[in-house]
């Protein structure tokens, strides 16, 4: 069936994720500000920034990966893989509540898109209805007055219009079969239902405010509608009457809620997920678990943050463990911030833990899942330095760690972002790094070391393309250098003593390995040898990269 104008197809749903995030990047701090269910903490407005952001880099990398294979002026990715690679963003980068939330509704709408070039209004119907009602499922105690009720206002609102007017058939094209049509009565529905939350909810009645998290998703339908549309929604107070949402602040929260806020990723099957439910559900409250294939966010409030993460790893395996105290600022007295702090973004754990001990703060960024601008920040708040060196160890994220260093200079921090593309400059500006002496003197010979760094990593690929060095088919070890593709083999060991040949050739007085797990054994003991017999007055040190994207990262200093 051909795709009608105002009907919803990949370029739509990044239209709409890059609107959402822009949306609720300006509307971030107002809706922070009446944050007061489940728990007055003050950032539901930035988790559902931050989820959104981590889905739109899942979106964009789809985008990118469909270009490389087909070619930039090929026709866009299926509408099915646009959202299930913004619901898969989501997932991984779901924050607070109102987030893993967010992510479980575009999960839902993921799976009843699926396998779709385009969709229509009753597509979208059905898509908002698989939305809300896995949303609820996925909440253990469903409360109304939340961004459940406004979700499943949305749903409701878009199954009116299908049967408005629709005695002929040009009154069925006016009365909602586009997903134009659709998503307008969506965002209609869920605007008033989110004006009547302040009365669903005793936590919100004493603050006069509507729900935030749903006030957070009346701005992602609005999004939608303008993507569909190219008609910007009208920006309206979502405030009751007479209520000023400035005034609302912890005070009104209720007292004697549970300590801490844990939430983790986790793989694990269906079944070690049920029990972790129940086991966590005696635990805590507010208890959301989202996700499937083997891949869940959980989240949960507890007094006992251990027994949480504990359950979590009987489960199966927890990682991006993310615990917050609750008013921990207003209990514990600050602590005096450090003079200087290295931050380091690294691609597996065994860096991690090199560059831990090395001193620096580090973000684990597992094999495609780049940390968004909010994990970067975090960590140079968690840093709680005067001045910081940011190093993000990855071509990539230079406009992602630009953005979160920009984000807190605007706190008064003093952030030099020095543009490592490879995890092994990082290494090589973090041995030179020298709290002691001047910052501008510390980031400039941090710089050098980096920027003398030359650097390689071995890849398999995925899919017949074309590259630098010619034609790969699937299963080819290719051998990239500063980030082009410059050799293809068959072995991993035979290409890698190519790559540190020619490597090698322009000169060089030390190599750096970094072996993943993945690696095959032996593979550092021959390199080391081959350097050793080849290549004179070379020195080689050798590190355990973990589980990583690539099973070999070089570094030639």
């Amino acid at each position: 069936m051909p795709q009608s104008p105002g009907d919803l197809d990949a370029v739509a749903v990044r239209t709409w994720c890059s609107l959402a995030l822009e949306a609720l990047g300006a509307e971030r701090e107002e809706i922070d500000a009446i944050n007061v269910y489940p728990v007055a903490d003050g950032d539901t407005g930035t988790n559902l920034f931050l989820t959104v952001e981590s889905a739109a880099q899942a979106l964009e990398a789809v985008f990118a990966a469909h270009e490389t294979v087909t070619g930039p002026t090929a026709s866009a990715p299926l509408l099915s893989d646009a959202v299930r690679a913004m619901a898969h963003g989501a997932l991984i980068g779901a924050r607070g509540n109102s987030g893993t939330i967010l992510s479980q509704l575009l999960r839902g709408m993921s799976e009843e898109l699926s396998q779709r070039e385009s969709a229509d209004g009753e597509d979208l119907r059905r898509a908002l209805r698989t939305a809300a009602t896995s949303a609820y499922r996925a909440v253990a105690h469903p409360v109304e007055g939340t961004v459940l009720t406004v979700a499943t206002a949305a749903a409701d609102a878009a199954s009116a219009t299908a049967a408005a007017g629709t005695t002929t058939a040009a009154d069925a094209a006016t009365a909602g079969t586009t997903a134009a049509a659709v998503a307008q009565a969506a965002y209609d529905g869920a605007r008033k239902a989110l004006t009547e939350t302040t009365g669903q909810l005793d936590a919100l009645g004493r603050a006069g405010v509507v729900d935030a998290g749903g006030r957070g998703l009346v701005t992602v339908l609005g999004a939608l509608v303008e993507a569909l549309t190219g008609e910007a929604v009208a920006v309206r107070s979502h405030a009751p009457h007479g209520i000023l949402v400035d005034d609302c602040s912890a005070d009104h929260a209720d007292e004697g809620g549970p300590a801490f806020e844990v939430i983790y990723l986790l793989e694990a099957d269906d079944a070690a997920v049920d029990r972790l439910r129940t086991r966590l559900d005696g635990l805590g409250d507010s208890l959301v678990v989202v996700g499937g294939d083997g891949l869940w966010n959980v989240h949960v409030h507890v007094d006992d943050a251990g027994a949480a993460v504990e359950a979590g790893v009987e489960a199966g395996r927890p990682y991006r463990i993310r615990i917050t105290h609750f008013g921990a600022d207003r209990v514990a007295p600050p602590r005096e911030r450090a003079q200087r702090a290295v931050v380091a973004v690294v691609p597996g754990e065994g860096l991690m833990n090199l560059c831990t001990e090395a001193g620096a703060t580090t973000v684990l960024a597992r094999p495609g899942e780049p940390p968004a601008s909010g994990e970067l920040v975090d960590a140079i708040r968690r840093a709680h330095a005067r001045e910081v060196v940011l190093l993000p160890n990855d071509a990539d994220l230079r406009h992602t760690a630009a953005a979160a260093a920009q984000q807190v200079r605007t706190e008064g921090v003093r952030v030099a972002l020095i543009p490592t593309r490879a995890a092994v400059q990082g290494i090589a500006a973090l041995a030179v790094h020298e709290p002691d002496r001047r910052f501008d003197e510390d980031v400039v010979a941090m710089t050098s070391a980096a920027g003398a760094t030359r650097y390689a990593e071995l890849a398999v690929a995925e899919r017949q393309s074309w590259t630098m060095a010619g034609i790969c088919q699937a299963g080819d070890v290719l051998g990239l250098i500063d980030g082009d593709v410059a050799v293809i083999g068959t072995d991993v060991a035979a290409t890698a003593r190519t790559v540190l040949d020619r490597m090698l050739s322009a000169g060089g007085e030390l190599v750096t390995l970094v072996l993943g797990e993945d690696s095959p054994e032996g593979l550092a003991d021959a390199l080391e040898s081959h350097v050793r017999n080849k290549h004179l007055a070379v020195d080689t040190v050798v590190y355990g990269g973990g589980r990583q994207s690539a099973p070999l990262l070089i570094g030639i200093e």
